[in-house]
C-alpha cells in the first residue's frame, strides 16, 4: 500500500493512514438511513464490498480481532446501512448463504445484488456454475472456459434465472432485498432489442425492484438521451447515476437523473483514468481512487435534488481499494446529512 509520502505526488491515492485519519472525522456519520432536511428520499449509503481482501487486510477497516466472515458482516453493518453484493455476478447464489446474511444484519438493513453475468449479456466460468447447469451442457459447451447465456439451451437460461432469485429468497422475505443491478456491458447497444432485454430482465426476477446501469456511451449521446431517459422513465426503472473517469469511448457521462418515484442509485467508481480500461487488474486496483472534499461536495446538493424526486435513494461507493471507499462513505453521509435547502 501507500505510503504516507505518496499522498504529495498523488492525492487521490494517499495509503490507507491518510484515509483513515479522514474518516474518524466522521465515524458515525453513515451508520443510520438520513432523512433529508427538505424531505424526500431515505437515503442509505454504503460501500460496494465489504469482503475485498484490500479492505479486510490488517485493521484497515475492521478492529482487531474481527476476523470472521460473520464478525466483518456485523461491524460492517453497524456502520453503513446498505452494502452491494458483487460475488452475485461471478457465482449464483445459495439461500443459505443469503439467510446466514439475513441473520447477521439488523432487520432494516439493505442488500443491493448484482445480477449474475448470464443475465446481462456477459461471460462466466463454467466451473463456477452450479453442477446441474454444466452437466446439462453438451459436451462442446462444458468444455469452454467460459460461456455466455446464447450458448445455453432456452431452459437452461430459465433455471439461471430461478436461481438467482431462489438464493436470494431469504432476503426478499424479510424486506432486506434491495434493488438487483442490471449492469449492461459495453457492447450492449441502444437497440430495440436492448431495450426489450431489459424488460424482459425485470420480468423474469418477478418484478422485483432493478436497477439499470448502461456503460456503452452512445446510450447517452444526442442522438440517443432523451430517448434513453425517456424508456427508463416510462417504465419506471430506476436509472443508475455514476461518478467515473472521463474521456474514453467507454465512459458514461455523470448524468443527474431520476427516473422512478420509488428508488435512485447513485454508484462512485473513482477517476482511476490509467487502469479504467485496462485488462486483468483486479477490481480494487481498478477503482483504486480517495475522492477528495470538494468532489464529493460537488455530489451532495445534486444527489439531494435527486432525492427530492424518489421514495428511496441508494449511495454506493465501489472505491472498495482499502478503506477509501468506506471513508468517502462516511464523508459524503455526514455532507448529505448537513445539507440544507438553498445550499449547494
Amino acid at each position: 500500500m501507500p505510503t504516507r509520502a505518496d499522498s504529495a505526488t498523488n492525492p487521490h491515492d494517499p495509503g490507507s493512514d491518510i484515509a483513515g485519519e479522514r474518516a474518524a472525522e466522521v465515524l458515525t456519520a453513515a451508520t443510520e438511513p438520513i432523512e433529508l432536511a427538505d424531505g424526500g428520499a431515505t437515503v442509505r449509503v454504503g460501500t460496494a464490498s465489504w469482503t475485498d481482501p484490500t479492505m479486510t487486510a490488517g485493521t484497515v477497516f475492521y478492529p482487531s480481532g474481527v476476523d470472521t466472515a460473520q464478525e466483518r458482516l456485523q461491524f460492517y453493518a453497524s456502520q453503513f446501512p446498505l452494502v452491494e453484493i458483487d460475488a452475485t455476478y461471478y457465482a449464483l447464489p445459495a439461500a443459505r448463504t443469503a439467510e446466514l446474511w439475513r441473520e447477521r444484519t439488523p432487520p432494516d438493513f439493505m442488500f443491493d445484488v448484482k445480477a449474475h453475468a448470464l443475465m446481462t449479456g456477459q461471460p462466466t466460468e463454467t466451473r463456477r456454475l452450479p453442477k446441474a447447469i454444466r452437466d446439462a451442457l453438451p459436451a462442446e459447451i462444458a468444455d469452454k472456459k467460459r460461456i455466455y447465456a446464447r450458448d445455453l439451451a432456452d431452459e437452461l437460461r430459465d433455471e439461471v434465472w430461478r436461481l438467482f432469485m431462489e438464493g436470494l429468497e431469504p432476503l426478499r422475505a424479510a424486506g432486506q432485498l434491495g434493488s438487483i443491478l442490471l449492469q449492461y456491458p459495453r457492447w450492449f447497444f441502444p437497440l430495440s432489442q436492448s431495450r426489450e432485454e431489459i424488460l424482459a430482465a425485470r420480468e423474469r426476477v418477478g418484478g422485483h425492484p432493478v436497477a439499470v446501469e448502461l456503460r456503452n456511451a452512445s446510450w447517452f449521446n444526442d442522438k440517443n438521451l432523451d430517448r434513453t431517459m425517456a424508456f427508463l422513465s416510462d417504465n419506471q426503472l430506476p436509472f443508475v447515476m455514476v461518478d467515473e473517469p472521463q474521456g474514453f469511448k467507454s465512459s458514461v457521462p455523470p448524468i443527474v437523473a431520476v427516473t422512478s418515484p420509488e428508488l435512485a442509485v447513485m454508484r462512485f467508481h473513482g477517476r482511476r483514468s490509467e487502469t479504467w480500461e485496462e485488462r486483468n487488474v483486479t477490481p480494487a486496483e481498478r477503482f483504486r481512487y480517495l475522492y477528495d472534499r470538494d468532489e464529493l461536495e460537488d455530489w451532495a446538493p445534486k444527489l439531494r435534488e435527486a432525492g427530492r424526486q424518489t421514495r428511496d435513494l441508494h449511495v454506493l461507493m465501489n472505491n472498495c481499494y482499502a478503506n477509501y471507499g468506506s471513508t468517502n462513505a462516511r464523508e459524503l453521509a455526514r455532507m448529505l446529512a448537513e445539507l440544507r435547502p438553498g445550499d449547494g
